[in-house]
């Protein structure tokens, strides 16, 4: 597939995607910063403009909250009836579903997305009863605040001290054909309040001093705004993505900085973080798992995954690729993300090994096209070195064992040879030995093989024997062609062996992974959750498990346990109650409360901590392996939106 061919997995999920479009219903959220900025009085014009274009629109349910303004416009406007539920002796007037349905109508209005439905209804939400009317076909207008958005529930509840029960997911925003954003400044907004054109004048002074203060309006505003724009930006990206549109539009800055196996990485992304918040723009960290990068020691690959988690606890978003060449993978990746800035690190080795090896930087620079490319301290030994492989020297014995045994057993097969076949004949068996060698140990035994080889062919195979003088010329090509093909035959073993292990390691995360989203996913009830969290988590990390949720008053107890052995005494108690509490790990191999006998991990989601994962592992070192931990982390993510 050459490189501007669009992908044709990525051209059919798009048509699917759009065939499943045409089949529902279209969704337009009216979205505001807060109560009172005019979001339902601009559905209800527009459901006008549409009725007098000759639309068939209904109102399923408006709250007009007693404003005499938002009432004159249902004039003319067709209003479903209210669906009466009694609860507890009351009256309560809720949408009838039902009467929608039946009716189909081409628009629907229904108001206040988030809007909890009387119990005993069909749903418990009303952005349920949306969804079904959409998927039988019918256009929905509805209105949401941001604060309603479940993904900002929590900052929302620490900006203005008020925590909003009532929530709708993030996708359907991000579903929703149209969303219009109804902007009001604080001031224009507070005056509304003091005219009593929100609230009655009672409530009006109420909300004044509390959750309608100017401060938490202006952050209000800046929610909504950055949510719209987002919103936006992935529609453009979705249009790119359709029309094959592989050049950066520079709309919003968005920085990539790329990081390595440096031991300086760290302070690069740290100069990357500074950047992006001059920049005032989102930012990723990627690193690109090449086959040589797997051959690096260790030490150099645990900074790696320690460079990737200081990323996230600064703000990025981290990526891992894999590829033969990281500016190729990092310029691809860049263009698909819409990616306007990228940062690499300024290079301290000489410029001999970047004319010998060649520059990720240079072949950044000489394809970013529109990218802007910024080279700032942070990379010191150049960022992406030439790996130098793990040797064991066991290994390493049997290997020049293995040559100097092959390359004596063809030789002396060949000398037995030699009265009936031609020395180029010969010269093939000797390369065979050479070829056998290369394929199966590292570079060293064979270039050792491909030498020994030469050298025993000349001294036995070529007139005069036993010398090592050549009479004929021609035969120094043959030399040089077993060597050479004993290079790269060795170079491209070598390529295709750190390919397979890069592979099967991805293959065992993500089928790890898979396997225990899958069981969580049918898991009748949370006893079964948890259950199989601890199964899965003990199978893969052969460790002791704990699952911990809490009580109503908030503390822990132990809802779930897999092999547990070791005592949970009152300090692991206390250990794994201060990471619920502070939403951060804690425990054996951390920096925080390392005496404890077990790591404790906090189970986090959109909503807040949800519960502790306890693990003790029958090899500490497991976990002191970063990419083991991030592995355990991602477990957590898992389980806990399992729990939510």
């Amino acid at each position: 597939m050459t490189p501007d061919r669009p992908d044709p997995d990525a051209l059919l999920a798009l048509a699917n995607a759009e065939e499943e479009r045409e089949r529902r219903g279209k969704l337009k959220i009216f979205f505001g910063a807060t109560a009172g900025v005019g979001k339902t009085y601009a559905m209800l014009e527009g459901a006008r403009e549409l009725a007098r274009r000759g639309i068939d629109v209904v109102v399923g349910v408006v709250e007009t909250h007693g404003r005499k303004e938002t009432e004159a416009l249902l004039e003319g406007l067709e209003v479903l009836p209210r669906h009466a539920v009694e609860h507890r002796g009351v009256q309560l007037q809720e949408f009838d579903l039902d009467g929608a349905l039946s009716r189909r109508a081409a628009v629907v209005l229904v108001d206040e997305l988030a809007h909890t439905n009387a119990p005993d209804s069909r749903h418990a939400k009303r952005w349920q009863d949306v969804e079904e009317l959409l998927a039988e076909g019918i256009d929905v207008w509805t209105t949401v605040n941001v604060q309603h958005l479940e993904s900002l529930n929590d900052l929302v509840g620490k900006v203005t001290g008020v925590v909003v029960r009532e929530t709708v997911p993030d996708s359907i925003l991000e579903r929703a054909d149209q969303v219009e954003l109804v902007d009001l400044p604080p001031e224009e907004l507070l005056k509304r309040l003091q005219e009593g054109k929100v609230y009655s004048p009672e409530q009006s002074s109420r909300a004044v001093q509390g959750f309608f203060r100017p401060g938490n309006l202006i952050a209000l505003r800046e929610l909504a705004l950055r949510k719209t724009a987002e919103r936006v930006d992935a529609q453009m990206q979705l249009y790119r993505q359709a029309h094959n549109i592989g050049e950066t539009w520079p709309v919003a800055e968005r920085l990539l900085v790329a990081v390595s196996s440096g031991p300086a990485a760290g302070q690069l992304v740290r100069g990357a973080r500074r950047l992006a918040e001059r920049l005032r723009a989102e930012w990723v960290a990627v690193y690109v798992e090449t086959p040589a990068e797997l051959r690096l020691p260790q030490a150099d690959r645990d900074r790696v995954w320690q460079t990737l988690r200081l990323a996230e606890r600064l703000g990025a978003e981290t990526v891992t690729l894999s590829g033969q060449r990281p500016a190729e993978e990092i310029l691809k990746y860049a263009r698909r993300r819409n990616v306007s800035k990228i940062v690499v690190g300024k290079p301290l080795h000489s410029r001999w090994r970047d004319v010998l090896f060649g520059s990720v930087r240079d072949e950044l620079v000489r394809g970013s096209g529109g990218i802007d490319v910024y080279v700032i301290s942070g990379e010191d030994g150049g960022g992406w070195p030439v790996a130098q492989p793990r040797r064991t020297p066991e290994r390493d014995v049997r290997g020049y064992v293995a040559a100097l045994l092959v390359t004596a057993g063809m030789t002396g097969l060949c000398v037995a040879l030699r009265p009936w076949f031609e020395p180029t004949n010969l010269a093939m068996l000797m390369l065979l030995g050479v070829v056998g060698i290369a394929s199966r140990f590292s570079r060293g035994p064979a270039i050792l093989a491909s030498v020994l080889a030469v050298a025993g062919f000349d001294f036995y195979l070529v007139r005069p024997y036993y010398t090592f003088a050549v009479s004929d010329t021609e035969y120094l090509l043959t030399f040089a062609v077993m060597l050479t093909t004993g290079l790269v035959v060795s170079t491209l073993t070598v390529r295709l062996r750190r390919q397979a292990e890069a592979a099967r390691a991805r293959e065992e995360r993500t089928a790890a992974l898979y396997a225990m989203s899958r069981d969580l996913a049918a898991a009748p009830d949370l006893d079964a959750v948890l259950k199989a969290a601890a199964e899965h988590i003990h199978s893969v990390f052969l460790s002791q498990v704990l699952l911990l949720l809490p009580d109503d008053s908030g503390r822990l107890a132990e809802r779930a346990a897999e092999s547990v052995t070791f005592l949970f005494d009152v300090r692991e108690q206390a250990v794994s109650q201060w990471v619920f509490d502070h939403g951060r790990m804690a425990g054996k191999t951390t920096d925080t409360l390392p005496a404890a006998k077990g790591l404790y991990i906090p189970l986090r989601t959109s909503q807040g901590i949800v519960g502790v994962l306890g693990v003790h592992p029958a090899d500490p070192q497991r976990l002191v392996d970063p990419e083991q931990l991030h592995l355990l982390e991602a477990f957590a993510n898992q389980i806990a939106l399992a729990i939510e």
